[in-house]
């Protein structure tokens, strides 16, 4: 106990001394507006939200540069042979280079998560872990995504000074394994397949649901039972699920994965959704922390929770 709550104090010393430093007002922006879309990719693709951001941030100018206001490119894409959609002119290594041109940020987010993706030179990033964006940073470097000598280093500071990493928690086991897992699962629920990524958080499956999802098609979709999910998510019969939640196929845990031992409360959190985030049962969540959560349950920002 006395552990638990010593690194939990480390941690928030940690980031009084981040915050006592100049920030940039215009990157915490960016951050805030554009880190549900990360997640979200992340949750999609595998890609670390604290890489996308950073390269967001860096490519973009914290969203002020003249390429992103011509096109909504947030990552500098450039046209390439592979790319038949809407493009501007913008002088960059070279005078009047041809880039890739979006209706908005959201469709430049996911054009980047499938660069990567379906890019074999960048296939061997798939196979470290979403926590590793220093591996990511420098493999990204190797594989030539930008010529600046320094963008490895340039991402990791971005990631670090501003805590990028906290946003790359939720998938936290290797590809392989999560496969293995995946094929179990569905031979066990006698799947004939499904229509949503399956992915894994503390020993237990989830996806992330879309939009038009409801607790009865999902139920028919996963072959799991109506009530089971709620109970699972801590939900009620007459919630209605919105694009991004994170949906559980089991049970969650009393505790977090042996390697999270706290959370550093952020803006938009709240106890449900920290305990959707590291599978924790919402319960024993607040029991663990009974004397930390404010009577009103609005939680304070930069304050700790305990996970285990």
């Amino acid at each position: 106990m006395r552990r638990v709550f010593i690194v939990c104090y480390i941690l928030l010393l940690s980031v009084s001394a981040l915050h006592a430093q100049q920030l940039n007002s215009r990157y915490l922006s960016y951050i805030d507006q554009y880190k549900d879309v990360a997640i979200y990719e992340m949750q999609r693709y595998q890609i670390p939200a604290s890489i996308t951001l950073a390269q967001g941030l860096l490519e973009s100018a914290a969203g002020t540069g003249s390429l992103v206001k011509m096109s909504n490119n947030h990552f500098g894409i450039k046209c390439g042979s592979s790319w038949y959609g809407p493009t501007v002119s913008h002088d960059d290594d070279a005078f009047g280079e041809c880039f890739r041109k979006y209706s908005n940020a959201r469709e430049s987010y996911e054009d980047h998560s499938l660069f990567l993706r379906s890019n074999q030179r960048y296939a061997f990033l798939f196979r470290l872990s979403t926590t590793d964006y220093k591996g990511w940073a420098y493999g990204l470097k190797r594989a030539g995504y930008a010529t600046s000598p320094t963008y490895a280093v340039n991402l990791v500071n971005l990631i670090e000074l501003y805590q990028l990493y906290r946003f790359d928690g939720i998938v936290e086991i290797p590809e392989e394994r999560l496969s293995e897992r995946v094929r179990l699962q569905e031979e066990r629920l006698g799947f004939d397949g499904i229509n949503h990524q399956l992915y894994q958080a503390n020993g237990l499956l989830y996806i992330v649901a879309r939009r038009g999802d409801t607790f009865k098609s999902l139920s028919k979709e996963l072959h799991i039972r109506k009530s089971k999910l709620i109970r699972y998510n801590d939900l009620y019969k007459d919630y209605v699920i919105q694009a991004g939640d994170i949906i559980y196929l089991d049970k969650k845990n009393k505790k977090a994965a042996p390697n999270y031992i706290c959370h550093i409360i952020k803006p938009g959190d709240s106890m449900y959704t920290i305990s959707q985030q590291y599978g924790i049962r919402l319960k024993n969540l607040y029991k663990m922390n009974k004397t930390r959560v404010p009577e009103d349950g609005i939680l304070v920002v930069g304050e700790g929770l305990r996970l285990r």
